[in-house]
């Protein structure tokens, strides 16, 4: 059920980005990447892949959000 929850979050999170200036979309990007690769992270490889995947989410979180 945890995950279902985390995966809504991430969807309407990604559904948001719609409706922002450029600035709130590259700041929702990076929350909405960054939060789906902690969480694909942390299930593979715990905590170091919640941090490695944390940051590769954000990063690609913002340049998706700057190209929509």
């Amino acid at each position: 059920m945890k995950k279902i929850a985390s995966l809504a979050i991430v969807v309407v999170g990604a559904l948001s980005l719609t409706a922002c200036t450029s600035t709130e979309r590259t700041l929702t990007g990076a929350a909405v990447g960054g939060g789906a690769g902690a969480l694909v992270g942390a299930s593979v490889m715990g905590t170091p892949g919640a941090v490695l995947g944390g940051a590769a989410g954000a990063a690609t979180g913002v340049v998706v959000a700057d190209n929509i």
